[in-house]
């Protein structure tokens, strides 16, 4: 006799039962494959019973039909994935969960049950949770395209991400949740298809991190304690000085705790990170800077586990005055010094110009503060001031670079716009970068970028004086590195110009599928924006054909602080030169296996429904 099968129900619901077979057909057969209502079920008559899976086997898509079953037990022959053909579970975690369908016969007639899962919400989000911990990343691509085509957005998503990474990696912040809170901040630039690959890649990122890692445990905030946030901030500061990570650990947690708002325990992370010179080759402040970002997506939840991820690294970071290349043959960490002796002098003495400024056009005009206005025409309408200023940063004297910072702070120049035109002059050790060079050298050029991005958006957080200190090393990290730019590669012309510049972007896509297209990607960026080309457009292009590619940390990194640096300098010649600096980056490290996006591919398929390998 002939009975029916039905995988566990957590939930009742209406049925939706549809005939697809008659009973002894497929006792018959063995095996049988049925299409229905947009479905390819695959029968297998097996001790007595009838079970219905869905016909492709949820790693690649292969015909489940052409397995076999034994015990109970349907095996792939493609990949020997084995799964239970009653509710469609896998032995082998890293091909993910079949769906079975439950089973009716009656009077001869095969119906199976379509009915949707009424839990689909839960379900994927705990398939998104034993993807991260198993390290699947097909099954965090499944999880994902099947949250957003929900209408799910992708903050819950980043939030599971986030909690887990800051959770299940000792060493606190790295390279997994940058990148995933990288791909975050890119989500509003890319094109609507995009936006699931950013998440798996981010999620991936994850996971691969934390893999093999202990978990972290976090350290409970001071009972009680009535110190206040400055003796908290300080004590923070001496603790990460001696590299005691478990009492900066405290401080910061009882900060946290006691209520500290946001901006405060960001100055409180600012200080530190750069108490000393270019702590960890630049990434600490670029953590600090992802972390603070992050916890903006998460919208405050969770601050104090988020931010003390970040202490172990601030207290094992290597820092640069143990660094020959900073103390020979200049010593560029006495330099600074010299110079931090006199900037509370300079940030004071700008902001009584900025005040000077403002009295003087409201008793003229009687119109609105020109403290906004006298800061953007130095920093990006008065393209001498720029010019100068930049042309002093790429120049060879460091102690220039010091002073002339100095009094650009005197003469009134925000901290905050002052960080960006130095983010400029790290960007254009990029547009310019001499192809020569080894190319290891594309890093040295990108961590100083990066660093420099982090100082200009911590400071239009958070206006900290000691984060001020952050502009000064970033210049002396571009000093050190004007050897990457001998002689200088040409930055494309403003007169070489098309009359259709959206060509260009396919040209641009063809041209990222050969090797080291450094100099021709740069100017192909170079005319499209010259001719007229919609940044926006470019930079959802560069957003997928970074996209495309398998995931390298500095590359997201790079186009991340480039789409940043260009919301900042978008009506300046600088804005574009940030683009072509961007692009030629992603060139340099083009094209990859591209491995990761054929996984991507396969789960967006499977999710489609798409028959990937039957016959027709």
């Amino acid at each position: 006799m002939v009975s029916s099968t039905s995988p566990v129900q957590k939930t009742v619901q209406k049925k939706s039962f549809v005939q697809v077979a008659q009973a002894s057909d497929v006792q018959a057969a063995g095996v049988m494959v049925v299409q229905t209502k947009g479905h390819s079920i695959a029968l297998f008559y097996h001790q007595e019973k009838i079970h219905a899976i869905d016909n492709r086997c949820p790693h690649m898509g292969f015909p489940l039909h052409k397995g076999s079953v034994k015990d109970c037990v349907l095996t792939c022959h493609w990949h020997h994935a084995r799964f239970d053909v009653t509710s469609g579970g896998a032995f082998d975690i890293w091909a993910d969960d079949g769906r079975a369908f439950p089973v009716d016969v009656r009077e001869g007639s095969v119906r199976v049950d379509l009915t949707p899962r009424e839990d689909a919400e839960d379900y994927q989000h705990k398939r998104l949770v034993d993807g991260l911990e198993q390290g699947l990343s097909l099954v965090i691509a499944k999880s994902v395209i099947a949250q957003l085509a929900a209408g799910k957005g992708a903050t819950a998503a980043f939030q599971t991400g986030l909690d887990f990474g800051i959770r299940y990696r000792r060493d606190g912040w790295g390279v997994g949740l940058t990148i995933h809170t990288c791909m975050m901040q890119l989500m509003p630039y890319l094109n609507t298809t995009d936006r699931p690959r950013a998440l798996y890649h981010g999620l991936s990122a994850v996971a691969r991190d934390c893999a093999g890692e202990p978990p972290r445990f976090a350290i409970q905030p001071l009972p009680e304690t009535p110190a206040n946030f400055q003796t908290l901030k300080g004590w923070f500061r001496q603790f990460i000085e001696v590299r005691d990570a478990q009492g900066a650990e405290r401080c910061l947690a009882s900060a946290v705790e006691s209520g500290v708002e946001v901006t405060q325990l960001a100055d409180m992370l600012f200080a530190a990170v750069t108490d000393h010179r270019f702590i960890d080759g630049g990434h600490a402040l670029d953590f600090t800077n992802k972390a603070l970002e992050a916890l903006d997506h998460a919208g405050g939840e969770n601050a104090a586990g988020i931010l003390t991820s970040l202490v172990h690294g601030y207290a094992q970071a290597e820092r640069m005055e143990e660094s020959n290349a900073w103390r020979y043959p200049i010593d560029l960490v006495a330099i600074l010094d010299r110079a931090f002796e006199a900037l509370p002098e300079a940030i004071l003495a700008g902001r009584d110009n900025r005040e000077n400024a403002k009295r003087e056009r409201v008793k003229k005009e009687h119109t609105k503060s020109l403290e906004t206005t006298f800061s953007t025409n130095f920093s990006t309408n008065n393209d001498a001031t720029v010019e100068q200023l930049v042309a002093i940063l790429l120049g060879e004297d460091p102690a220039a670079i010091a002073t002339h910072l100095l009094e650009a702070l005197r003469q009134g120049c925000t901290t905050a716009d002052l960080a960006g035109i130095v983010a400029y002059a790290a960007a254009l050790r990029i547009a310019q970068f001499q192809t020569n060079n080894d190319f290891s050298d594309w890093d040295t050029a990108h961590h100083t970028f990066t660093f420099a991005n982090a100082v200009h958006q911590g400071l239009k957080r958070s206006p900290s004086d000691e984060l001020v200190r952050g502009i000064f090393d970033a210049a002396m990290a571009i000093y050190l590195n004007r050897f990457l730019n001998v002689p200088p590669a040409r930055l494309p012309k403003p007169e070489n110009q098309v009359d259709k510049p959206d060509e260009l972007l396919h040209e641009l896509s063809e041209q990222l599928n050969r090797q080291q297209r450094v100099n021709a990607v740069g100017n192909l960026v170079g005319t499209y924006l010259y001719s007229g080309g919609d940044p926006a457009g470019l930079i959802s292009a560069l957003g997928q054909l970074m996209l495309r590619e398998d995931r390298d940390f500095h590359v997201i990194q790079s186009l991340e602080a480039a789409v940043q640096q260009y919301q900042h300098w978008q009506n300046h010649q600088a804005g574009i030169h940030v683009l072509v600096a961007t692009a030629r980056y992603l060139a340099a490290h083009s094209p990859t296996m591209r491995s990761q996006g054929q996984t991507y591919e396969i789960a967006a398929r499977l999710q489609k429904g798409d028959r990937m390998y039957e016959e027709d």
